[in-house]
C-alpha cells in the first residue's frame, strides 16, 4: 500500500493540469502616482528606482501591503500595493511595433510604436495578438511577442 503522503502528492499532480488560471500571471500597472522600487518590502530600504504611471509590473509574491514585483526587464523589486492599479498595460519591447486594425499583418497599420511605449490592454484573454489602445486614443492589435505584461 501506497503512503499517504505519497498519494497525495500524486493526486495534486494529476489535477494540476486541470487548473491552469492557478498558474496565470499576475500584472498590475503602477497608478496614477509613481511609486517607489526598494530591494526590500520597507521604506527603509534602498530605493532602485522609480517606476511611472501606468508601467506595467508581474506581481511575484506579496508580504503584508508589500508586493515583489518584476518589471519588462526582468528585474525584481518591492513596492507598496496601494500604489499599483488592477488596470493592464502594456510595454512595446521591439523597436517599430506596428499596430494593426486588425488580428494580423495584411492588415491595415495604424501607427508605429517604439520600445517602451505603454498600451493599455483591452482584452486580457490574448493569445497570438493582443488588442491594444494607445494614450492618443488609437485602437489596434499587437502581435503578443512584441510586448511585455501577458
Amino acid at each position: 500500500m501506497m503512503p499517504a503522503r505519497l498519494l497525495a502528492s500524486l493526486l495534486l499532480l494529476l489535477l494540476l493540469p486541470a487548473t491552469p488560471s492557478a498558474f496565470a500571471l499576475d500584472f498590475k500597472s503602477v497608478g496614477a502616482a509613481s511609486v517607489i522600487l526598494y530591494d526590500t518590502p520597507s521604506a527603509k530600504g534602498t530605493r532602485m528606482y522609480l517606476a511611472p504611471r501606468g508601467m506595467p509590473l508581474q506581481v511575484v509574491s506579496s508580504y503584508g501591503d508589500w508586493v515583489k514585483v518584476r518589471d519588462a526587464s526582468g528585474d525584481l523589486a518591492w513596492t507598496q500595493a496601494r500604489g499599483l492599479s488592477a488596470v493592464r498595460r502594456l510595454v512595446v519591447r521591439t523597436p517599430g511595433t506596428r499596430v494593426y486594425a486588425g488580428p494580423d499583418e495584411s492588415s491595415q497599420v495604424l501607427m508605429t510604436a517604439d520600445k517602451g511605449v505603454v498600451l493599455d490592454l483591452l482584452d486580457p484573454n490574448a493569445a497570438a495578438w493582443a488588442r491594444v489602445r494607445h494614450r492618443d486614443g488609437i485602437d489596434g492589435y499587437v502581435r503578443a511577442n512584441d510586448v511585455w505584461g501577458l
